[in-house]
């Protein structure tokens, strides 16, 4: 294993030990996730020639209907092994022709497994980990041309497998949905019919990840990044009503979307569980030109986030593999870091695995307003979680990007700290029994 792997993971398993320190389970949980394995499923998508959208439904070793067909088979075998407890479904439904990069009536598929939360209390907060198995060349409209997308997004891919196969056997108190979907290339038609469809349904999706293009840890300048992926994260939330917008201008909130906060968790929680490994957060909904399956998540008010490698390299993406002028073109699994792919996978997995044993964000977090003092009055709802434990304050200057300071208040649910509201921002955040943390909650402004 390279550097960044199994040495990191032992020193978070001899910290586990320690009061208030890694969930030993969780830092185990990271030391299974194989890159021999992530070759595998990258090799073999890529081997199927095309998973373009409307490429082949029905041949058995080329296109996107046997690309599914093996994925199927993958989280059934997953499914078994676990004893029955992830269940596997097709999620199917037809679209188009959309008059874009549609051209006619095509089946969407995306495949989803489902580990159900073992604690009442928790059971319908959702979490979503998600990758897209279709690929493109250079002409997106083109279903027969190779398009072998083994970074793009067969790495992603990979993560998701590999964290259903170690994670299912394992309990956790909230659900988590590992999802492979269709049509990203075509508009993000998988991702944006799931979202949509859990917001009619009124699904409790408290966090969604998604990855891609996680699998090349060198870019085109030849500098490695093996050490640290990017987590980009929305601010301005896009679905903001006109008094919650007030509100965040008051506020100055700009900085501490629900998004925001769950990529901080990120952060915090590689830092914890995997030294030497980086989740870089950009703060920013997306590169630019591009746009990944958390866009629809976050359209229909979920808090979503984006794994990306660091440094990507343009030719690898979209193209059809071919030489010219001794420049090499295609997304091929040769230009991929499997290792990396297993530390990205491994960030995935401590912070998924910490959300879904976590208690719940608290609610209807307040921060009073009544009259002017140089201190500060927070309060907010007690969970219901049996083995919520108590709650912590935490805050920052007004500049810096991540939680500076935090103070434990017990299971109480208001609290009243001597330094101003004016200068810093604020956060609350729950804690069980066993030390898992919530991501924080923003507390809006409030007379009563």
């Amino acid at each position: 294993m390279n550097s960044i792997g199994r040495p990191f993971v032992l020193l978070a398993l001899l910290v586990a030990g320690c009061k208030g320190g890694p969930d030993a389970q969780i830092a185990q949980m990271a030391t299974e996730v194989n890159p021999d394995h992530c070759r595998r499923i990258v090799e073999t998508l890529a081997g199927f020639g095309t998973r373009h959208t409307m490429s082949s439904q029905d041949d058995e070793a080329r296109g996107i209907g046997a690309a599914r067909r093996w994925l199927l088979n993958e989280l059934e075998q997953t499914a078994v092994a676990s004893g029955g407890r992830l269940e596997v479904a097709e999620d199917s439904f037809m679209y188009g022709p959309d008059n874009n990069r549609i051209t006619r009536p095509t089946r969407i598929v995306n495949l989803v497994a489902t580990l159900p939360g073992t604690q009442a209390q928790s059971r319908d907060r959702l979490y979503v980990v998600s990758a897209h198995y279709d690929s493109i060349c250079n002409d997106p409209k083109d279903a027969e041309c190779d398009a072998p997308g083994a970074d793009d997004d067969a790495s992603g891919v990979a993560v998701v497998l590999e964290l259903a196969r170690i994670m299912s056997p394992r309990s956790f108190d909230a659900t988590i949905v590992f999802m492979l979907v269709a049509g990203e290339e075509q508009g993000l038609i998988g991702s944006r019919h799931w979202a949509e469809q859990a917001r009619r349904r009124g699904l409790n999706v408290a966090g969604m990840f998604t990855n891609d293009i996680v699998g090349a840890s060198t870019g085109p300048s030849g500098r490695s990044h093996a050490q640290r992926v990017r987590v980009f994260s929305e601010g301005v939330p896009s679905d903001l009503s006109p008094e919650q917008a007030r509100q965040l201008a008051t506020a100055g909130g700009e900085n501490d979307s629900a998004s925001r906060q769950l990529a901080r968790f990120v952060h915090e929680t590689t830092v914890d569980y995997l030294p030497g490994f980086e989740a870089t957060l950009i703060f920013r909904r997306d590169r630019y030109l591009r746009g990944g399956d958390h866009l629809p998540f976050l359209d229909n008010g979920y808090p979503a986030i984006r794994f990306t490698e660091y440094e990507e390299n343009y030719d690898h993406q979209h193209q059809t593999p071919r030489k010219e002028d001794g420049r090499e073109f295609g997304d091929l699994p040769r230009h991929c870091d499997f290792r990396y792919i297993a530390n990205v996978a491994r960030a995935n997995l401590v912070s998924l695995a910490t959300l879904a044993r976590a208690p719940a964000v608290p609610e209807n977090c307040r921060l009073m307003t009544t009259r002017l003092t140089n201190d500060t009055s927070l309060r907010w709802d007690r969970g219901a979680e049996p083995d919520l434990a108590g709650y912590e304050v935490v805050w920052r200057s007004s500049t810096a990007p991540t939680w500076e300071h935090v103070e434990r208040v017990g299971d109480a649910c208001e609290v009243t700290l001597p330094i101003s509201k004016d200068n810093v921002f604020f956060g609350v955040r729950a804690v069980d029994r066993a030390g898992h943390r919530s991501p924080a909650a923003t507390p809006r402004p409030a007379r009563e």
